[in-house]
């Protein structure tokens, strides 16, 4: 059985980081997503082996020229026949191209046009270039990565490009298309990863106004590291583990099996003047053993404890692969499709594609005459891989 979205067409413009990460999202959900790259983007024949970008999995691959007047009209051709389009250029580019959101919508009224940007399609820094380290400083989410004492830790480039980019443009896309097939009217969805990262902060942002978490003091709350009992702690061999023990019942846990549960000190968990010190005496004890050995005392108990792994380690885990957490595709070990469907159960369609490697296919697929497709080769329109 295909995936939850399987029967929707989806174009995604190509693009980089956050783009293609929401369209192989859409395209693990099952839906027929093809990326329309630039036509110089091909080098000659795709090559034998698979791309290596994981990214780009799942999707066939067709070059067109958008700044060709053909190429500008096969586009509009295939969004007569799509359910979305989705891309990441700056505010304008699209609509200098001759193929922004008022002219998709006049070819495909029922057309879902994702915008994927860092500031926004409005804003005074709408214009700008930018990273994800921009966007989630703006968003207010840097300042409180990191420890007592040190600077903002950027981490990783995952909660602007793509918890706060990618996957909110791929529900966008999704909730756009729901209210689509009710209503038979397509919009324009304005994905801003300033937004999505500000978003992810909510709840912060409600302990804030709770007051129980201090917004100028990163380092000391109680998921910033503050906490002795949510921290990660280097073991004996140089290895680490994770301690996520907040609530009482899973702090007792985690007393009983290093031994302090009848430490008075220890018994005043939530009492942060203590929290340093407490942090101190927990790290010497975690550096008694390996990180092995204290999987050996603490997995498969409450304490809410893992190991820190590496992701080549994370794939073989047991637990990840009695789950199938990661999969192999064309010899490349990549995460699975996730969440889980019961019934309409997603999968990897395909491995990534090189760049104009399905032009002819896709065309003809997508409603294009063969003599037309051949026409558009000769123009330089459009490019095959071949």
């Amino acid at each position: 059985m295909p995936g939850p979205l399987a029967g929707h067409r989806i174009i995604e413009i190509a693009g980089i980081g956050p783009g293609p990460f929401a369209a192989m999202l859409l395209a693990d959900l099952g839906a027929e997503v093809i990326r329309v790259e630039r036509a110089g983007a091909v080098r000659g024949p795709a090559p034998d082996q698979a791309h290596g970008d994981i990214l780009l999995r799942g999707r066939r691959n067709v070059a067109i020229d958008l700044k060709h007047p053909d190429g500008v009209a096969t586009l509009l051709d295939l969004v007569e026949h799509a359910d979305a389009l989705i891309e990441g250029f700056r505010p304008g580019v699209m609509e200098r191209l001759g193929i922004g959101p008022d002219v998709c919508l006049e070819r495909n009224p029922k057309l879902v046009f994702g915008r994927m940007t860092g500031w926004g399609q409005t804003g005074p820094y709408s214009q700008a270039a930018g990273h994800d380290i921009n966007y989630i400083s703006l968003a207010g989410a840097l300042a409180h990565f990191g420890r007592r004492g040190e600077g903002p830790t950027p981490p990783l480039n995952m909660v602007g490009d793509f918890g706060g980019g990618g996957m909110f443009l791929a529900l966008g896309v999704v909730a756009a298309l729901l209210e689509a097939s009710k209503s038979g009217e397509g919009q324009v969805v304005d994905t801003a990863m300033v937004d999505g990262s500000a978003v992810l902060m909510s709840m912060f942002w409600a302990f804030n106004s709770m007051g129980i978490f201090d917004e100028n003091a990163r380092g000391t709350n109680l998921l910033d590291t503050g906490a002795h009992f949510y921290d990660v702690y280097q073991c004996s061999d140089g290895e680490y583990i994770s301690i996520g023990s907040i609530e009482p019942q899973f702090y007792a846990e985690l007393l009983r099996l290093t031994g302090l549960s009848d430490d008075e000190q220890f018994a005043k968990q939530m009492d942060q003047g203590e929290w340093v010190e407490l942090k101190e005496r927990l790290t010497e004890i975690f550096a008694t053993r390996t990180r092995d050995e204290w999987c050996e005392i603490m997995e498969h108990t409450d304490v809410c404890f893992a190991p820190v792994l590496t992701m080549s380690e994370a794939a073989a885990h047991p637990h990840n692969v009695e789950r199938e957490t990661f999969v192999e595709v064309a010899g490349v070990t990549q995460p699975a499709p996730a969440p889980r469907f019961s019934r309409t159960a997603n999968e990897i369609a395909s491995a990534p594609a090189w760049p104009g490697e399905h032009t002819r296919e896709v065309l003809s697929d997508w409603g294009i005459a063969p003599d037309r497709v051949d026409a558009l080769v000769e123009s330089g329109a459009v490019r095959h891989a071949d």
